[in-house]
């Protein structure tokens, strides 16, 4: 019998009639691109009630890849399994080599993949115990660090404080400069789009308030929040994942060290010191882009810009936006830990925990600062 598959020929030939000796010969090339034909026939010849002896003849095989030697190796195995004496003649140095070099107990056939679940309710099910799980991997991971950090307040020297100064330039001084950039555009754009309205009123030196409350109680916070998730979160979870891939973790567990306090805890205290600094910098270089505007556009002054700008601010806005960076340090550092945590597999497990924990990260923050806003509309 011939087969021709994905123009790469090759010959299966069953030679003699039906019998307990049979000869088997192969010819051409045994590639990837055969692997599910020639297991077919294997399967088939070997399922002969009269077979106890197969002797194969491998001198007509011109080329041989780790495919081909899986079949091959399926091959012996079913033959065992059989009952069947097997013998192979004729195999070439370069197709020999091939054998030789791969593992026979790595080369298994990959299992069937089941079958999804087909149906709305069957996926929002299994959606919803995804869910579960998450929530129940981050509550677990909430408890063990709750439970270091109560270590860390009862014994500030056992943080290791090296590590906390080394990942609070990581996520403050290395993060100023795209905070800055954003913050001084976000305050341009808000003062100019707030003066082309304000100016028709002459109530240009609104501008001032309308730039200054807007950045200090809600888009500097949120908006800093959101950078440090994608700069500082992404990067605690590809740090730990990478580590857990590399088993370096579970080296740390052997040497009795606590993964949560050695790992997570260092990286958490440097987003909570350094957030709230960086966003009291995105609300000064914010009004700086809004005085640029007042000064240029609406010609008002330096002094009576600034001047504007403190009587419209209270001490309460700037310790609540305080407030919110220590929440939402929280938040991204825990998340972007936890996410790391859970990593399993390689390289492409990384990046998925990667991406999830900045899209937590930011959910996270919105449902916060949801919740801030709440509580300053009622009770503040």
């Amino acid at each position: 019998m011939s087969h021709k598959h994905r123009d790469e020929n090759y010959e299966i030939t069953l030679l003699g009639p039906e019998g307990p000796e049979q000869r088997l010969r192969l010819a051409g090339r045994l590639d990837v691109y055969a692997i599910d034909h020639l297991l077919n026939q294997f399967d088939r010849i070997l399922s002969g009630s009269l077979l106890k002896t197969l002797v194969v003849d491998l001198s007509g095989i011109t080329y041989l890849d780790s495919g081909g030697a899986l079949a091959l190796n399926h091959l012996e195995t079913q033959a065992v399994k059989n009952g069947v004496e097997l013998k192979m003649e004729g195999l070439s140095k370069q197709a020999q080599g091939m054998r030789e070099i791969v593992h026979p107990e790595e080369l298994k056939p990959l299992p069937p993949q089941p079958r999804r679940p087909g149906g709305y309710i069957a996926v929002i099910g299994q959606a919803t115990r995804d869910l579960v799980d998450d929530v129940a991997e981050v509550i677990s991971f909430l408890g063990a660090l709750i439970i270091a950090l109560g270590k860390v307040i009862r014994r500030p020297r056992s943080l290791r404080w090296g590590d906390v100064e080394l990942y609070m330039e990581q996520v403050g001084v290395d993060g100023l400069p795209i905070v800055g950039l954003i913050s001084f555009l976000l305050g341009l754009i808000m003062a100019f789009m707030s003066a082309i309205q304000l100016k028709s009123f002459g109530a240009n030196i609104y501008v001032a308030d309308l730039v200054a409350l807007a950045m200090v109680r809600e888009l500097g916070p949120i908006m800093t929040a959101v950078l440090v998730a994608g700069r500082s979160g992404s990067a605690f979870a590809a740090e730990i994942g990478t580590m857990i891939v590399r088993e370096e973790v579970e080296a740390l567990e052997v040497e009795g060290f606590h993964p949560v306090s050695f790992l997570a805890v260092p990286r958490i205290v440097a987003a909570m010191l350094m957030v709230p600094l960086l966003i009291l910098f995105s609300d000064v270089t914010a009004i700086t882009g809004g005085l640029i505007i007042g000064v240029t556009y609406l010609d008002l002054t330096v002094y009576g810009y600034v001047q504007q700008t403190v009587s419209a601010l209270a001490v309460t806005d700037i310790l609540l936006g305080a407030l919110k960076g220590v929440i939402f340090a929280l938040l991204i550092g825990g998340i972007g830990c936890q996410r790391g945590f859970t990593t399993m597999g390689g390289a492409e497990a990384v990046g998925r925990v990667t991406t999830s924990a900045v899209v937590a990260g930011i959910f996270l923050i919105v449902v916060a600062d949801s919740i801030f806003a709440i509580v300053q509309y009622y009770f503040l």
